[in-house]
């Protein structure tokens, strides 16, 4: 019984000692039209990064090419200081499209439940025509990388019905900022 109120006063003691850890962030907008004072969806995401307090460690627009942007990205992957990247843009399937085609290669582990659960979101803003949005995420050297489609609707949709959660390091029972470079590694709480 002594060790079960222990455990329980150490489980406690983690979940109100728990300090939000700000992220260095990449946005990435990948568009073969859109430019600085035409990127929409990458400010959306900049100006949703930073509001809840983390930092933006770079932005680019690249065009829709599948080594363009797997070069960016893995250069980002690379880096010593950004933990996580945020791609909006060709996650659809005209042919230019591209983006997962891109970031698959790269992943160390994907996070299925990401392009799932947007699509499941979605599905009650825009119906059946979220079958159609190729949004995948996964985890590659320290850095998570969540790709998700070009408009603005879309964006907005995903970091706050997920990605903001998961990026949060308050967020409990799990998130994905303990699995990150230059974070502490322990277990989320649910699985201590």
């Amino acid at each position: 019984m002594k060790a079960l109120f222990i455990s329980i006063e150490f489980a406690m003691a983690k979940t109100f000692n728990s300090a939000f850890i700000p992220l260095q962030i990449g946005v990435l907008t990948v568009s073969d039209s859109r430019d600085e004072s035409t990127d929409s969806s990458g400010q959306l995401l900049v100006d949703r990064l930073t509001q809840a307090g983390h930092q933006l460690a770079e932005k680019t627009i690249v065009k829709d090419d599948v080594y363009k942007i797997r070069a960016i990205i893995a250069n980002w992957i690379a880096s010593d200081h950004i933990q996580a990247v945020l791609v909006t843009g060709g996650t659809g399937f005209t042919g230019r499209d591209s983006t997962p085609e891109a970031v698959l290669p790269l992943f160390d582990k994907t996070v299925d439940g990401f392009g799932e659960l947007f699509r499941q979101i979605s599905h009650e803003q825009i119906g059946t025509s979220t079958i159609q949005s190729r949004a995948v995420a996964g985890l590659a050297n320290g850095t998570i990388v969540f790709c998700m489609p070009g408009s603005g609707n879309a964006c907005a949709t995903a970091w706050d019905e997920i990605i903001q959660s998961q990026l949060t390091s308050t967020h409990k029972p799990c998130n994905f900022v303990l699995q990150l470079k230059n974070t502490n590694d322990d277990q989320c709480d649910s699985r201590g």
